[in-house]
């Protein structure tokens, strides 16, 4: 089961990088096997931010979340 506890232990792993590069991702809400997150500081506006989500964030999600499905940028 998805839970907002489990997503949040994954962002904490990858908060750091996205933190030394000016910028942080905040967890909005979780509904069923996906999350909805906001990217703030320096990474909302980056051109890179749709490879770090999906390369990084959302790849670290499914491999310690085995059913998550879905990250969805607010």
């Amino acid at each position: 089961m998805v839970t907002r506890e489990r997503v949040e232990a994954v962002l904490e792993r990858v908060r750091p990088f996205l933190q030394a590069d000016g910028g942080d991702i905040e967890l909005l809400e979780v509904q069923g096997n996906s999350a909805k997150v906001r990217l703030t500081g320096m990474c909302a506006g980056c051109p890179s931010a749709h490879m770090t989500l999906y390369m990084g964030v959302e790849m670290a999600l499914r491999e310690e979340i085995r059913e998550f499905e879905e990250l969805q940028v607010v």
